[in-house]
């Protein structure tokens, strides 16, 4: 799998995480740090289990199975608002 963001969504570093903008729709969603993190993993192609693994090396308190189901989730999450697609 190859995740990316959908032609018309830019995105956008802050001091919190990250902006994403939808152009054609004109709306924002803002994604907090953990969000940041795995987005800038996923679009530097790392797999959704590296990018878990990522998560969890920096929460130690995080487990492996809870770290996959979260990005699971955001994955998700991202696409059925379409942001991003799986390229």
């Amino acid at each position: 799998m190859t995740f990316a963001l959908r032609p018309g969504v830019s995105a956008t570093d802050t001091d919190h995480g990250m902006v994403l903008l939808d152009e054609s729709t004109g709306r924002y969603w803002q994604l907090n740090g953990t969000g940041a993190l795995i987005l800038h993993a996923l679009l530097d192609g790392a797999t959704p289990g590296q990018t878990a693994r990522l998560l969890g090396g920096r929460h130690p308190a995080l487990t492996s199975g809870r770290a996959a189901a979260d990005v699971a989730f955001f994955i998700r999450s991202l696409t059925e608002a379409r942001l991003a697609v799986d390229a």
